[in-house]
């Protein structure tokens, strides 16, 4: 039989919650555990276990109106009564415009003369935190988290009009038309090619926590 898979949606969690990496280094759940909590435990896992990224920069100022899917695995779908917990294996993340100036990522000492947000150019989605953890990989799953983060942001876009309004303060809601950016590691990017992302090179190749990304993007159509 094959593995049985669930994903779950994780609302935006605001600037009231707490957000702290987990210390633990398995991703098995507990009754109390929290699919938020799962989340950062995942990415905690992959991206500074794993690819040694620092602690400081994984919880950033996004994660508070950003929106994330965790996807779980089931050790015994048919089996109710079975004691043993699903286990959270992959993350994604949903972050809403407005975002930084790109300049900012390929050009840091020019921070100080850039404006805080790109109200400049047409709003887009970025996807980000992208991660599963090494023995569920080769499974589809961040191609799936891919999909259904996409697919949710299609038949949403009154929430993600909201929430950029929301972080500009200015009362003016700019219109998302369906544009989604990913900062794609280089070593992924056959893999959001073939799903029909494509690199922009004008945005250069740079490196975030000593791994190089690239820039691609995919209009998607709105329901």
């Amino acid at each position: 039989m094959p593995p049985t898979f669930t994903t779950t949606l994780i609302p935006p969690p605001g600037k009231s919650t707490p957000l702290t990496l987990p210390t633990t280094t398995t991703t098995t759940t507990t009754a109390t555990t929290t699919p938020l909590t799962d989340a950062l435990t995942i990415r905690s896992l992959v991206f500074i276990t794993e690819q040694h990224c620092t602690p400081e920069s994984e919880i950033d100022n996004d994660d508070p109106r950003s929106w994330q899917w965790v996807i779980y695995h089931h050790p015994h779908p048919q089996s109710p009564s079975s004691t043993e917990s699903k286990t959270p294996i992959g993350v994604i993340r949903l972050v809403p415009p407005p975002h930084p100036p790109h300049e900012i990522l390929t050009h840091p000492e020019r921070a100080p003369e850039l404006p805080e947000w790109d109200t400049a150019h047409e709003p887009y989605v970025k996807l980000t935190r992208v991660a599963v953890v090494k023995e569920w990989r080769g499974y589809g799953l961040a191609r799936r988290l891919v999909e259904e983060a996409l697919e949710w942001a299609r038949g949403h876009v009154g929430e993600i009009e909201r929430a950029g309004e929301g972080v500009l303060g200015t009362g003016e809601r700019k219109e998302w038309k369906g544009l989604v950016l990913v900062h794609a590691q280089t070593q992924v990017e056959g893999m959001y090619t073939r799903m029909g992302f494509e690199t922009d090179e004008g945005l250069g190749r740079w490196d975030e926590e000593g791994i190089e990304h690239v820039g691609m993007w995919r209009r998607v159509g709105l329901v």
